[in-house]
């Protein structure tokens, strides 16, 4: 089918990610000559809303940027925190937030995998649809989800934007008896994880490939999640790293006039933060189960290097992130020593401070600058959303320019297949405003205006 003067469609909204925007397809004679991801959520001003507030405060009030990953908030605020203040937190502290975060990528992850992902590679539109008829994969999803809701539930009072984080630590530890009743629901979530790699593993998948950089938390012996080093895996293999305190210098945001989400640059190029990501970087990190699950599920052994740069594959890693994720919360749970205090005394100090986290959309960067007081005059988030924009704009321009050159395909099979490219990275679209109303002009002829 040939398409002659221009055609416009619009879709009222992209389903299955958080958040709402808008896509524009410009083609002309046969080619995309523009892909503009256009985020029209207006911005929620959370760091102007950080600006005069105590220095205890960030944790709770940026929990809210995000109903799914809240504790990946909390966490940045209050790396970033006590950074400026000079101050480290007790070893148990540590291991008892990474705990807790091992409990938002365990119910994030499967959230995406079971509920926003799976139903493009089965046919389905929507999860209800798709409960219908893999009713047994819903439910192994849902308990999943559940697992790590109790987690967030025991260690941050919640499920949903965590009260029991504070700078420093937390309100309350839970004692060894607490935490027993949660080593059998992880029993029995390891084995939904493993057959939620098993079961991806059988999707068809396109052939695909991210040429972005990738970014990614690093950091010795252990699979990055509550901290790290920024390190950058470039798409010609090189490879380097960077201190957190210099993201900013590296990672450059610029304003767009289509979008109320700033657009970032890696050192001027285009970078791919997430699941992708860390998996590159870190692979070789991830634990001899985890390990054993990436290789069953067609990734590779990441002992020998394997990277994964197709996006439709990421539902492949992302199940192997759940199997790392509640692996290493049995290991600390088994390991856990209850701290003589609930946080380390965090006195107020004026500084700039920096820290960085691992969303299970990838890395998330806060930065504050705090006067004698512990008052915050300034504050910076970067969410991974905002900077995957120029990476899932190409994916779309890429995608959308194979379906036409290959069949012409026409407006409906563009909308699906743009859809499917968003949701591969599983955007938080309300995040990344500090998608899909598609709109498609095609044009022939002497002008692509």
């Amino acid at each position: 089918m040939t398409h002659r003067g221009s055609r416009v469609l619009h879709v009222g909204s992209l389903s299955r990610v958080e958040g709402e925007g808008s896509l524009r397809l410009r083609v002309h004679d046969g080619t995309v000559t523009e892909a503009r991801l256009a985020i029209y959520e207006p911005p929620r001003f959370f760091e102007a809303f950080l600006r005069g507030r105590s220095y205890t405060e960030p944790p709770d009030i940026t929990a809210r940027v995000c109903g799914i990953c809240p504790v990946a908030y909390q966490m940045s605020a209050c790396a970033a925190i006590e950074d400026a203040c000079g101050v480290t937190v007790d070893p148990a502290i540590k291991s008892l937030r990474r705990l807790l975060y091992c409990g938002e990528w365990i119910e994030s992850q499967a959230l995406h995998v079971y509920l926003l992902h799976a139903p493009d590679f089965l046919g389905r539109a929507s999860a209800i649809e798709l409960a219908r008829t893999h009713r047994a994969e819903v439910e192994r999803g849902l308990r999943l989800k559940k697992a790590g809701n109790s987690l967030l539930e025991l260690l941050g009072g919640r499920a949903v934007h965590p009260v029991n984080v504070r700078v420093g630590g937390f309100h309350r530890v839970p004692a060894r008896s607490e935490l027993r009743p949660l080593q059998e629901e992880l029993r029995r979530a390891s084995e939904d994880a493993w057959d939620t790699v098993r079961w991806v593993s059988g999707f068809d998948f396109p052939d695909a490939r991210v040429d972005a950089d990738l970014l990614a938390l690093a950091a010795p012996h252990t699979y990055a999640i509550e901290s790290g080093t920024p390190s950058v895996l470039r798409s010609d293999g090189t490879f380097g790293s960077f201190p957190v305190r210099h993201f900013t210098h590296r990672v450059q945001e610029t304003h767009l006039a289509h979008s109320t989400a700033l657009h970032s640059r890696l050192d001027g190029h285009r970078h791919l933060t997430g699941s992708l990501a860390r998996f590159a970087i870190s692979g070789r990190q991830l634990s001899p189960v985890a390990r054993e699950a990436a290789v069953e599920a067609g990734l590779g052994d990441p002992r020998e290097g394997a990277v994964c740069r197709n996006p439709y594959r990421s539902i492949l890693v992302r199940a192997v992130e759940i199997v790392y994720a509640v692996d290493e919360a049995l290991r600390i749970i088994d390991a856990y020593e209850p701290p003589g205090r609930p946080h380390t005394e965090v006195p107020p100090a004026a500084g700039i401070g920096h820290g960085a986290t691992e969303a299970p959309r990838g890395l998330l960067y806060h930065r504050y600058e705090l006067d004698e007081s512990g008052t915050v005059t300034d504050a910076l988030l970067v969410p991974p959303t905002a900077q995957n924009q120029g990476a899932i704009e190409d994916d779309l321009r890429r995608f959308a320019q194979h379906a036409i050159a290959e069949h012409d395909a026409d407006d409906a099979e563009l909308t699906t297949l743009c859809e499917r490219a968003i949701r591969n990275h599983d955007p938080c679209i309300s995040c990344s405003t500090h998608f899909l109303d598609l709109t498609v002009v095609r044009t022939s002829g002497g002008s692509d205006a």
